[in-house]
């Protein structure tokens, strides 16, 4: 028998893996979103941000466009003027994300009320099974 290492244990793998779990997580999706909707070269302030993606706190607003940031898929720019006022863009890079993931928004909303179906009668069906 053989040592061979799992083939998920190769550092690329991981990164891979890492990388795929930050941009499928909701608050990126929605983020990439909202500023994909902006013009390209127009910014989004944090406020107005967090007004369009709705549901999400500032912690994880904070925290979600640090990492976007880190990764190169967002530009933060601070506009020295009283009070500073920051804004936020999508990149190259992040516009190159944008497209899978409003390929996989607009699947989502075309296919909700097939879901919300199949999820109430799979509901039932337990129902009945109880």
């Amino acid at each position: 028998m053989t040592d061979t290492p799992h083939p998920h244990a190769d550092p690329d793998c991981r990164a891979v893996s890492e990388l795929l779990s930050r941009v499928g997580d909701k608050w990126t999706v929605l983020i990439v979103k909202a500023l994909e909707a902006k013009p390209r070269g127009r910014g989004c302030r944090f406020n107005e941000l967090k007004r369009e993606v709705g549901g999400i706190s500032q912690q994880m607003l904070t925290r979600t466009l640090r990492t976007l940031e880190r990764d190169g898929m967002v530009a933060r720019t601070v506009h020295h003027t009283v009070p500073p006022s920051v804004e936020y863009a999508l990149t190259d890079l992040g516009h190159s994300l944008a497209v899978p993931v409003m390929a996989l928004a607009d699947w989502t909303f075309a296919h909700l009320p097939q879901i919300h179906a199949n999820r109430a009668a799979y509901d039932g069906a337990l129902g009945e099974a109880a």
